[in-house]
């Protein structure tokens, strides 16, 4: 007769050495004492959160935590102190929620997976967590997230939504000469790190990010273009108050704002639907309501594609809830 399985709800955190294997190619005994420091804190950092390691074959490591919170703010202090230690090894962690099969002491299963997939695609120094995280610790860590889209790990067959913690530069191995894995969401080569762009070209493409950075009060989670909308609409409403020729600037302001909420409004709210509807969709009814308001004759006319925008979002949703 077959024992029971026995599995368990869990948080999963998993945790590798970027470029292991050059670095013990280039010096294996002080690359093994790196790896021996870096477990070290590991091992202390996971304890103190009430956690427990599963596995650590290779340079790799699987640990888990009851506590969603513990788990992620493990993460965080594990880059934290190991970029304050200057580690000549740098690590990627992924974490997530998942449930898992219990052999032993160690885990296994789809929850573990994940975990590894997502730390892979991570930066070195990096962190990255999935939805069912974010979703528990997004109210409960003063730290930032930045929600990078639906991506589909390797060896996955659906997309899944992925965020990346805000730690500050990526770090990488000081042993690794260069640093040439193609990206895990564009699949282009990255750059040898050890070349960084011009002085003149970073700060010419950086200043105006900055600038709209300064004026929210904090940092958005915009890509490049958007951010030059952002700069774009801003100079725009200084435009009109110092010429004083009438309101004029809210026209081409809303349009500017319609673009970034279409590109990159499931970054700023973290999420791809609002109460069922996506997005866009309320970025579209949004549009046309100021519209209607801009230009106000005493008709509220945008009720009437608005509610169209509604019954189309209605009729999708009820689709893709019935059963095949």
């Amino acid at each position: 007769m077959r024992d029971r399985i026995t599995r368990k709800l869990t948080t999963i955190l998993a945790a590798d050495a970027e470029q292991f294997s050059t670095a013990m190619t280039a010096d294996e005994v002080g690359t093994f004492t790196e790896l021996q420091a870096a477990r070290d804190v590991f091992f202390k950092l996971i304890e103190r959160h009430g956690g427990r390691v599963a596995n650590t074959a290779g340079d790799g490591l699987i640990a888990d935590f009851p506590s969603v919170v513990e788990a992620v703010q493990c993460a965080i202090e594990v880059q934290q102190e190991l970029a304050a230690k200057d580690s000549a090894l740098s690590f990627r962690i992924g974490v997530n929620l998942g449930d898992v099969i219990c052999d032993g002491d160690d885990l296994i299963g789809e929850g573990v997976n994940l975990a590894a997939r997502l730390q892979t695609m991570a930066e070195p120094g990096g962190v990255l967590i999935t939805q069912q995280v974010y979703d528990h610790v997004k109210n409960k860590l003063t730290i930032g997230f930045e929600y990078l889209g639906d991506r589909r790990p390797r060896n996955l067959t659906e997309d899944i939504p992925v965020y990346r913690i805000s730690l500050g530069a990526p770090r990488h191995s000081r042993t690794a000469q260069v640093w040439q894995e193609p990206d895990p969401f564009s699949g282009a080569p990255k750059r040898d790190f050890a070349e960084p762009d011009s002085p003149d070209q970073s700060s010419a493409q950086a200043a105006p990010l900055r600038g709209l950075d300064k004026l929210c009060g904090r940092r958005l989670p915009l890509d490049g273009t958007s951010r030059g909308l952002g700069m774009v609409a801003a100079g725009l409403l200084v435009l009109d108050l110092i010429t004083g020729r009438g309101i004029w600037a809210h026209w081409p302001m809303l349009a500017l704002f319609a673009v970034i909420a279409l590109r990159d409004g499931h970054r700023i709210v973290g999420r791809s639907e609002f109460l069922g509807a996506p997005l866009k969709m309320w970025t579209i009814a949004a549009f046309l309501f100021c519209v209607n308001l801009f230009s106000w004759q005493g008709a509220l006319w945008s009720l009437w594609p608005i509610g169209g925008l509604a019954l189309i979002g209605l009729f999708k949703r009820r689709g893709a809830s019935q059963p095949e």
